[in-house]
């Protein structure tokens, strides 16, 4: 994983939070679960791409 890659992926995660921490503060359960999906994707691509240097 590129150190660009490691950091769009680490902004993702961080948009995941920030939006799942939106929701709960403002009640919005939309928001709550479209952060923890960017979450959860941002750390599906971290895993693949772990796997991917790993194998290098």
């Amino acid at each position: 994983m590129s150190a660009s890659d490691k950091i769009k992926n680490a902004a993702e995660d961080l948009g995941g939070k920030a939006k799942e921490a939106y929701g709960k503060a403002t009640g919005d359960d939309s928001k709550v679960v479209e952060g923890k999906a960017d979450q959860a994707k941002a750390g599906a691509k971290k895993a693949v791409e772990d796997v991917k240097d790993s194998l290098k």
